[in-house]
């Protein structure tokens, strides 16, 4: 998953991590971000496998989610052949060269916006993850969206729900 800091890379990656762990998966999770706190670069590889994993370096991801350009410039020409992208078409205003990839167009940041979730953008990715690939159950990994969040931040367990839920349905 890549894009640009304060797209909540982040933390959308550790949900993955959590639920692959909870799943008893064998899991990585290495971020990667420029110094700058919010609009730097923001990118973070997980592997998730049934196997013990060999090496946590990504050089040729199975799926990549962009949030910007520029991740989906970079990170477009590395996908494996047969992979899946699942993009922001409402920040990315171009489509890949590639016939041998399944892609998604994901308004999500326009799909936030209308839905009063403006920063859920990254939620909306995730649902859309878990319906197009099958990666965990949908409603066990929806579950892992509440986890941790605490009770002075409750709104942000029913926008995660409802981003997700938009995401999983588009």
């Amino acid at each position: 998953m890549a894009g640009f800091g304060g797209q909540g890379i982040l933390f959308a990656t550790k949900l993955l991590a959590k639920a692959a762990l909870a799943a008893d998966k064998k899991v990585t999770w290495i971020p990667s971000y420029g110094p700058e706190a919010r609009g730097g670069t923001s990118n973070c590889s997980v592997i998730i496998s049934d196997a013990p994993i060999g090496s946590p370096i990504v050089t040729r991801p199975d799926i990549l989610i962009a949030l910007n350009l520029q991740s989906f410039d970079k990170f477009v020409p590395k996908l494996n052949p047969g992979g899946i992208l699942l993009y922001d078409s409402s920040l990315i205003a171009k489509k890949p060269e590639r016939d041998d990839i399944k892609v998604y167009e994901i308004p999500a940041t326009a799909l936030a916006s209308d839905n009063g979730l403006t920063g859920a953008a990254n939620i909306i990715m995730l649902g859309k993850l878990i319906a197009v690939t099958g990666l965990f159950e949908r409603d066990d990994f929806a579950a892992h969206l509440v986890d941790g969040i605490p009770e002075s931040r409750a709104a942000m367990r029913e926008s995660n729900k409802k981003a997700f839920e938009i995401g999983n349905n588009y």
